[in-house]
This record gives C-alpha cells, structure tokens and sequence, in this order.
C-alpha cells in the first residue's frame, strides 16, 4: 500500500544516516569505550594487547588499561 512505502521510504534512509553519523562523528568509540583507530598503538606500546594468562585476566586487563 502506499502508506507502507512512504513511511518506509522515510524512516529506512534516516536510519542509514543516523548510524553513519554515529560512527564518522566518533560518538560510537565515546559510547562503548574502544580506542579510536589512531589509539590501538602508542609510542610506549607497539605490542598486540592480547589476554595470555587464562588464571589472571583481570591482571592483564589491569596492566593494559594502565598502559592507555
């Protein structure tokens, strides 16, 4: 029906443009806390943060977390 397709025709695109706007704004990064492309490797640390220990995580996360 024609009421289906205008609302569809209107809420499919700003919904496509909310989440570009989410995402190339950087407010995605802000909301979930992960490290914006240009953070994953700093100068004091060019290693792959990987969890290593399988008895000592919070550990590990705890170093990691510092190293930021």
């Amino acid at each position: 029906s024609i009421r289906y397709w205008v609302i569809h025709s209107i809420t499919i695109p700003s919904l496509f443009i909310a989440g570009w706007l989410f995402v190339s704004t950087g407010l995605a990064y802000d909301v979930f806390g992960s490290p914006r492309p240009n953070e994953y490797f700093t100068e004091s640390r060019q290693g792959i943060p990987l969890i290593t220990g399988r008895f000592d995580p919070l550990e590990q996360l705890d170093e990691f977390s510092r190293s930021f």
